[in-house]
């Protein structure tokens, strides 16, 4: 069941588009998702839910704003009749852009496995198609919030991403989008990469884990005309066996699939570019290269089959 406490705004410490991140009077910290509930200023009284950081989970110790009890209603208008996060009590009315294409006409779509992927074959796929644009597709089996991402709000200021879609009943692109294949033929890149957001689910299990629709991924741009690469997760730093080396997560995924797929190795002594701060598994690009090289490898792919 899920826990909520009350508590006071005592400072607002950063905010951008959709999201604020605040220091709370009980000495946690919490974010607000403002196109669900609207911004918040210090002094006010909140609502906020502590179930993943009193369970301990991977939200990275921030608590999350339900609701502000410092006034009495909000509204904002919505883009359109349909609906995100439906039948709940924050359910938003994102609209949805129909699409107008019906193929990919062999553009490359990348398949990442996790959120940390998103960096390196972004970074990859600018340094080799220079001026060439990179739609990003956020799928809804991890985060549902796009604005909760810090890496992706990076992205975009650094022109590595041309554009975002959120699609299914995750919310916040640039552009909604009713599915994933809606979402793929919506892209206007010239080429996409898909992936989850952050927080993702593995439980151990060969298919109980977020990663598990990359095989979806392959098959639909396999049926609507493009050209699927997915992203090798590969780790030589990972203490579990299932990661080390090469995923199950990846050889689970394109077992799965009913397409074949390209699943670029990196050459020999390429380190891929560099990804600044980024981690995985608070892992930097310098204690496990290996995940950065083989996701870098894949938006490399993407370049050279784009200019081929």
């Amino acid at each position: 069941m899920p826990s909520y406490v009350t508590a006071v705004v005592a400072a607002i410490t950063s905010e951008r588009e959709g999201l604020q991140r605040l220091e709370l009077d009980n000495g946690r910290r919490a974010y607000v998702l403002t196109q669900l509930t609207g911004p918040v200023m210090a002094g006010d009284r909140v609502v906020v839910n502590t179930t993943a950081v009193d369970l301990g989970l991977g939200t990275g110790g921030w608590d999350v704003v339900h609701w502000n009890l410092s006034r009495e209603h909000w509204s904002q208008p919505g883009a359109g009749h349909v609906m995100k996060l439906r039948y709940t009590s924050l359910q938003v009315d994102t609209g949805v852009e129909v699409e107008q294409a019906t193929e990919l006409g062999g553009r490359p779509v990348v398949a990442c496995d996790v959120h940390s992927q998103l960096a390196p074959v972004a970074a990859a796929f600018a340094e080799a198609a220079p001026g060439r644009r990179l739609s990003y597709v956020m799928t809804d089996s991890a985060a549902l919030p796009l604005a909760l991402s810090d890496l992706v709000a990076d992205l975009v200021g650094r022109s590595l991403l041309a554009e975002t879609i959120t699609c299914g009943q995750a919310f916040g692109g640039q552009r909604e989008a009713v599915n994933l294949h809606s979402a793929l033929v919506l892209a206007a890149g010239d080429a996409i990469v898909v992936g989850p957001g952050p927080g993702v689910v593995g439980t151990g299990s060969r298919l109980g884990f977020t990663g598990v629709e990359v095989a979806t991924v392959v098959d639909a741009t396999a049926k609507l005309g493009g050209r699927p690469i997915v992203a090798v997760r590969y780790s030589g730093a990972d203490e579990r066996d299932r990661h080390r080396g090469r995923s199950h997560h990846t050889t689970t995924a394109l077992e799965l699939a009913s397409h074949p797929a390209l699943a670029p190795a990196p050459a020999d002594g390429w380190a891929g570019p560099d990804v600044g701060d980024v981690t995985h598994m608070d892992r930097s690009q310098g204690e496990d290269p290996e995940f950065f090289r083989y996701a870098a490898a894949a938006g490399l792919a993407a370049a050279q089959l784009l200019l081929s």
